[in-house]
């Protein structure tokens, strides 16, 4: 409905007020739970409490970034401020019987930093072809993820779930229909749709998920808990709750980079903890709210109704490496392979698989491989796990005139449709290809609505992977698209 020409809506907690638009409307930081402060810091997220009147939603809320992140691939926007666990929505039509069909996306940033508030998450496109676009704030770092002996566990995998729960509840009145759910992410985010995936709690709250260059995080408790005394020990304060909370959350950032690092090894092993371990910060397996690494959950069955799209570009992490190739030409592949672990029989399978990788010389061959650790790996390994489960995998392979690779981040711009928004030539160039955004775009939409992106499924045919981007010499769909990737198996 509106009121003098204003967008409202009337929520279970009261009335919001949002901006309306060219072709769609928007509302912004609309709180889902209450303020994760004070005696509910390191708490589990609680619902808001209503209000009275009617609640401005025409600007971001705050986000859980805190500070500037400095220059990032994606701009991600900080928004001060306490009440961070809010979304946005962004809808064709406020109309409660339009039952659209609906996108929740959560951001990246590794778990320790990113924001909805980000340009390249507008709903904007997505609203064009009829879907409702909802996109969500939660806590980052030690206070989202952090092991406290006295405190519930995984709190924002539980900000996660309370999200999902505010769409059920809620999403009709801004025109989506909560039985038509699409769950969505990139790089964390990707990462963290994986896991609600995986959870039996996480069950009915969606009935799709979009994992775009999803990174599994999965720490195990005792690493978890030895990450949690080093940063006591670094902050002066007991490892429990009511020491941590006695530090302010912006202190905590500030160390926790190096209490998730290792203790030894130099920069060495900090590289070789990060493609071996993973990230220190991310879902915990607590046994309880994340029972099981999401891997075997998946082949144990669970989310085994959903339909799920995943894949990667072809190179996450190239762009690293390319900065140091001067030296790593200097230096034998095989020995900074088998210094990052990579040895022996496997070493020799990989740099076979990887021919045409190693012709670009040793940076594209090592960032190569640091993204199929992290990345490109994990994607067959998620398909084969879910069998006969409907699964399709792409690759995005358009190389940016800017960077010189497919980087990390490259393609979001290209899903959401939004080239002329801030930032993208900064990583795209100026005249990024719009028919590349049309397919991928298109594919989500088709995803969001039918429950199928529009190519064979590798479920249907195992390697079968959809290429976005990649040269003209070769098929759009792939055979074996993650072929060079298996030695690491």
């Amino acid at each position: 409905m509106t009121t003098s020409g204003e967008p409202v809506v009337r929520t279970r907690k009261g009335v919001v007020r949002g901006i309306a638009r060219d072709g769609s409307t928007a509302f912004l930081g609309i709180p889902y739970a209450q303020a994760p402060v004070g005696a509910l810091r390191f708490a589990a997220p609680v619902p808001p409490e209503p209000w009275a009147g009617v609640l401005d939603a025409t600007a971001f809320g705050p986000t859980p970034q805190r500070g500037d992140a400095g220059t990032t691939l994606i701009p991600e926007p900080s928004v001060p401020g306490e009440a961070t666990l809010n979304v946005n929505v962004f809808t064709p039509r406020v109309d409660e019987d339009a039952a659209l069909p609906v996108l929740v996306y959560l951001h990246g940033g590794g778990y320790v930093s990113g924001s909805p508030a980000s340009p390249w998450y507008d709903g904007a496109a997505f609203a064009r072809d009829g879907v409702v676009t909802v996109t969500v704030s939660y806590r980052l770092g030690f206070d989202g993820f952090g092991e406290i002996e006295d405190a519930p566990s995984n709190r924002a995998v539980r900000d996660w779930l309370a999200a999902l729960r505010w769409v059920q509840d809620e999403i009709r009145a801004f025109g989506g229909d909560p039985a038509k759910v699409t769950l969505a992410g990139q790089s964390a985010g990707g990462g963290a749709a994986l896991t609600l995936l995986s959870m039996p709690a996480a069950r009915g709250l969606f009935r799709a998920v979009l994992a775009i260059s999803p990174a599994l995080t999965e720490i195990g408790s005792e690493r978890a808990r030895a990450i949690t005394r080093r940063l006591a020990a670094a902050a002066g304060v007991p490892a429990t709750r009511e020491g941590f909370a006695s530090v302010p959350e912006e202190r905590l950032f500030a160390l926790q980079e190096k209490a998730g690092q290792p203790e030894t090894g130099g920069r060495l092993g900090i590289l070789t903890s990060l493609l071996n371990e993973g990230l220190p910060w991310g879902p915990v397996i607590d046994g309880d709210l994340v029972p099981e690494p999401v891997l075997p959950a998946l082949a144990h069955g669970e989310g085994s109704a959903v339909p799920l799209v995943l894949g990667t570009t072809d190179d996450e992490f190239t762009m690293a490496t390319a900065r140091a190739r001067g030296i790593l030409g200097f230096l034998p592949v095989e020995l900074v392979l088998a210094a990052l672990g990579l040895r022996g029989a496997r070493q020799r399978a990989y740099l076979r698989a990887n021919r045409a990788q190693r012709r670009k010389g040793n940076a594209a061959v090592l960032g190569r491989y640091a993204t199929d650790l992290v990345f490109r790996a994990d994607i067959p390994r998620v398909a084969a796990a879910r069998g006969t489960s409907p699964t399709w995998v792409y690759r995005f392979g358009w190389t940016s005139p800017v960077i010189g690779w497919a980087c990390h981040c490259l393609d979001v711009p290209f899903w959401f449709d939004c080239l002329d928004a801030p930032g993208v030539a900064a990583i795209a160039g100026d005249a990024p290809p719009r028919g590349l955004a049309d397919a991928l775009h298109s594919s989500a939409v088709a995803f969001v609505r039918d429950g199928a992106p529009g190519w064979e499924a590798w479920s249907e045919r195992p390697g079968t992977t959809r290429v976005f981007g990649g040269p003209p010499s070769e098929p759009d769909v792939l055979h074996d698209g993650y072929a060079s990737v298996m030695a690491l198996h």
